[in-house]
């Protein structure tokens, strides 16, 4: 009994912290989206109003689509290269402890000191290396162009979380046992064979937490376009998290605003079971 009177007091506080902190404001959000708070003043019920003004906000809707194309690619490049990485890394190599700490660099590093940096180099120094080499594709500020602007903040989503990603692919790999790959090998496996009948099937739950964790996170981009693009040229790479910020704290549409983040912390939550059933069949089946 004292040990469950410990353990109680331990995990009260921290309840009532996340209670405060996380979902009191979290449930007063969804209360003020079935009204017309401005986020000052007074406020009237206005029920779903607000929800069905969202699906025809045309300016939500790019933003939506803008979100997912950058989720998307990010997700994928971003997995693709850590598992090389990984790979590479736990392979017998000099100095792998060295270059694991290397990698793992960019992702303690603040997001947005990244951005600005990064908005420097595509503003000033690479069109500068650009004008020196004569090539007419460096000379170009891609953040300046609202075709070409999302990739730049991909790189630099990519370049940071690559690190995490890889760390997470690289505790999977340490699980594979070396008798496998000897076993492989004297059945004349080749190195692609062994990476999908062995690495890939044996990794697989690592996988499916990078997939989804990276789709999550990227869904929910805001630092790096603050940092690099501020959501321009124009329009073109507001994400949905940014649009809720500008629209209610800046625009006086707290209520709408909160509103359009129910709907997208709904559309999370299916995405990521989505993912889920989708990758856990995967398991299952190798």
């Amino acid at each position: 009994m004292k040990k469950n009177h410990v353990f109680m007091a331990i995990a009260l506080p921290a309840l009532a912290l996340f209670f405060i902190f996380h979902t009191y404001p979290a449930l007063q959000g969804i209360f003020y989206s079935f009204t017309d708070w401005k986020g000052y003043g007074s406020w009237n019920f206005v029920g779903v109003k607000n929800y069905l003004n969202v699906f025809k906000d045309n300016r939500a809707g790019a933003a939506y689509i803008f979100t997912f194309q950058f989720a998307i690619v990010t997700t994928i490049v971003v997995n693709i290269i850590s598992l090389l990485i990984a790979i590479g890394l736990n392979s017998k190599i000099k100095f792998r402890k060295t270059l694991r700490a290397i990698y793992f660099l960019p992702y303690i590093l603040s997001i947005l000191i990244i951005g600005f940096i990064f908005n420097f180099i595509f503003a000033h120094f690479l069109p500068q290396i650009g004008t020196v080499l004569g090539s007419e594709l460096l000379s170009k500020n891609i953040l300046g162009d609202p075709d070409l602007a999302w990739i730049g903040i991909v790189i630099v989503a990519v370049w940071q979380g690559v690190a995490f990603n890889t760390l997470l692919y690289l505790a999977g790999l340490v699980t594979i046992s070396e008798d496998l790959y000897e076993a492989a090998s004297i059945d004349g496996a080749g190195i692609w064979t062994k990476f999908w009948k062995i690495t890939f099937p044996m990794i697989a739950p690592f996988f499916t937490i990078n997939m989804v964790l990276s789709m999550k996170n990227y869904l929910m981009v805001f630092d790096q376009i603050v940092a690099m693009t501020g959501g321009g040229p124009g329009k073109s790479t507001e994400s949905i998290s940014l649009l809720i910020y500008r629209g209610g704290f800046e625009g006086g549409q707290f209520a709408y605003q909160s509103a359009n983040a129910v709907v997208y912390f709904v559309v999370i939550v299916i995405i990521s079971i989505i993912q889920l059933k989708i990758l856990n069949r995967r398991e299952v089946a190798n």
